[in-house]
């Protein structure tokens, strides 16, 4: 699989959605991500798609084919035909198999008020997780608030997430408060995380090395391309 950070466009919305509803007791309904997509100003989202590899289809065996309808056409097909001179007669190129759609596997998104930006959502499919995908989109969303003049990052996370508060630890992030019964759904508290300024040498050396680790659990040099290319398409976006 290959990974790219991209956008999100309207046309993603309702597929959002569905991770939404997969991940959340309580959902955005579709027009709250609209609106936020409209509101190109103060809030930025992004989504994690999965390119499948094309696969590649093996030659078929001609024992395989004789007494098939249409056997004198694929054979004729595959035996490239020979130029009195002895040359081989350069075949014509096969068309490529069309790309496999691309699956959303997760999205994330910002709001930015002055110099500081708030992580609004992260959420990736059920059967995806464990594949280092939130780490990426939460990675991702940090880049995005550094480049665009963001000091510093801030979020909400329940007291019982506890995968989550250890990755937001991993890069940086203390506790700086807690919102009382912050989540409507069972009334749990949240904890507030901050970043450290993320314009320091430091941070951004940090931030390069687990950009690199990230690449490569996600599938070494292949995905890095990926990153490179999400990373790419964020900076030409905004």
């Amino acid at each position: 699989m290959r990974f790219a950070v991209e956008p999100m466009r309207l046309e993603d919305i309702d597929e959002v959605v569905e991770v939404e509803k997969a991940c959340f007791s309580l959902p955005w309904p579709l027009h709250a991500y609209r609106r936020e997509l409209q509101d190109s100003h103060t809030s930025r989202y992004i989504v994690a798609r999965m390119y499948p590899e094309p696969a590649e289809t093996p030659p078929p065996r001609l024992s395989s084919l004789s007494g098939q309808p249409g056997f004198r056409q694929t054979l004729s097909a595959l035996l490239r035909p020979i130029r009195r001179d002895g040359r081989d007669v350069p075949a014509e190129p096969a068309p490529p198999p069309p790309s496999p759609p691309a699956q959303i596997a997760g999205y994330g998104g910002l709001w930015f008020m002055l110099d500081e930006a708030h992580v609004t959502t992260i959420g990736v499919r059920p059967d995806l997780r464990q594949h280092g995908i939130g780490e990426l989109l939460f990675a991702s969303l940090t880049h995005m608030a550094r480049d665009l003049g963001a000091d510093r990052v801030t979020l909400e996370v329940r007291l019982s997430n506890l995968v989550a508060q250890n990755l937001y630890r991993k890069y940086g992030f203390t506790e700086e408060g807690i919102r009382r019964r912050y989540y409507s759904d069972n009334n749990e508290d949240a904890l507030i995380m901050w970043s450290p300024p993320l314009n320091t040498p430091e941070y951004q050396r940090l931030m390069d090395d687990f950009e690199a680790a990230l690449a490569k659990r996600l599938n070494g040099s292949m995905l890095k391309s990926a990153w490179d290319q999400g990373a790419w398409a964020l900076r030409r976006s905004w």
